[in-house]
């Protein structure tokens, strides 16, 4: 008997790190692993074109949820799985990562009583085994969607695959050690293997960019761009990083772009949102990424890029501590002092261990001890 493992994926953070786990679960004959992709991100440019870079199999199913405030989408994530949960009746169910479909499917996975009870190592289980990928993780602050999700998500899983020494401490003091396992970093696998096929992308000489000669900006936190005075003070003093700027802009952001009446100077270049391919070759030869992403933190560290984290916190403390990250806020001098110190944060950066590429082959391996009837 094969086990069965419904993987959830629904926004662009997701597919990143989905993609290596099915890779993983495809070489192991004991599972059949299934792709379900809850449509929260559906636009192409957030959707599609990671499913095209990274070699995503086609979903088992797709839920089409599609937009609506958190409530409402959290919502319509769980009555549409669950009634995919009911005609699959899968022994687990995998989420990633700290979007809304990951705590909504964890929520309904946690709750369904199966038709049929089964045995792993630990005993006769009558619900689906409840795994989360890039557990632990804190920003400590509760005004950040995400962190709720984290924390949620992490109290109702039975198997926990922790990317940092950080989240095995958080985990510890929240008395869930006996669930957790550090296991490296998916991400970073996704990244590793498609590194080579990336710096194929002819993205630099399409923007006339040259190597190291430009900044790369990301934004898209609530706290950055839903402020139209902090939105534009913010990009008032990245105006001041003296480089071109390259800003692929998330449709919110633009949005809020807009409605601000904000005009930026002809030293950025703002452009739709990217591939997975284009946009690691971009992040890879910039001379620094100015960024409220947590992703984007641990691809820069790895990458060797200088990293400016244009928040209060972050809940991936290791790419400051070892990588190229500074953590800064929102302050012109922080953020302008940060700047003039990314030569040195180069030359001091190290990649964190077990950020190796083989995240997701320790995973699976260590589901083929759980499920062992």
């Amino acid at each position: 008997m094969a086990w069965k493992i419904l993987c959830i994926a629904g926004a662009r953070p997701n597919f990143m790190k989905i993609a290596p786990l099915l890779r993983a679960f495809a070489a192991d004959a004991r599972f059949d692993a299934r792709l379900i992709h809850t449509g929260q991100h559906y636009d192409a440019k957030l959707s599609k074109v990671f499913f095209e870079d990274l070699a995503i199999p086609r979903p088992h199913v797709e839920l089409e949820v599609g937009s609506g405030s958190h409530a409402q989408q959290t919502a319509e994530i769980m009555k549409r799985f669950e009634a995919v949960i009911a005609a699959e009746q899968p022994h687990g169910v995998l989420v990633v990562g700290d979007v809304n479909s990951t705590v909504g499917c964890a929520l309904v996975a946690s709750k369904w009583v199966l038709d049929a009870p089964f045995r792993v190592a630990q005993g006769v289980r009558t619900r689906p085994v409840v795994i989360h990928v890039e557990a632990g993780l804190r920003s400590r602050d509760h005004d950040m969607p995400e962190e709720i999700n984290r924390l949620v998500t992490d109290a109702l899983s039975d198997l926990l695959f922790v990317s940092e020494p950080d989240g095995m401490t958080n985990l510890a003091r929240e008395g869930a050690t006996d669930r957790a396992h550090l296991v490296g970093n998916v991400m970073i696998d996704t990244m590793i293997a498609a590194r080579d096929k990336a710096m194929e992308s002819p993205i630099l000489a399409t923007l006339g960019l040259r190597e190291h000669g430009y900044g790369l900006v990301t934004l898209h936190r609530p706290s950055n761009v839903d402020d139209p005075v902090a939105l534009r003070g913010l990009l008032a003093t990245l105006s001041e990083v003296d480089l071109p700027l390259v800003f692929p802009v998330h449709p919110r952001t633009r949005k809020r772009i807009a409605d601000a009446g904000i005009a930026l100077s002809d030293r950025w270049q703002l452009i739709d949102p990217l591939g997975y391919l284009d946009f690691m070759r971009l992040t890879s030869s910039a001379r620094v990424v100015l960024t409220d992403s947590g992703g984007v933190q641990e691809e820069t560290t790895v990458l060797g890029v200088p990293c400016i984290t244009l928040r209060e916190n972050t809940e991936r403390p290791i790419t400051c501590d070892e990588g190229t990250n500074q953590l800064v806020g929102t302050h012109r001098e922080a953020i302008l002092a940060a700047y003039a110190r990314i030569d040195d944060v180069r030359r001091a950066a190290k990649i964190p261990n077990l950020w190796d590429g083989k995240a997701a082959a320790r995973i699976v391996a260590l589901l083929g001890t759980y499920f062992t009837a």
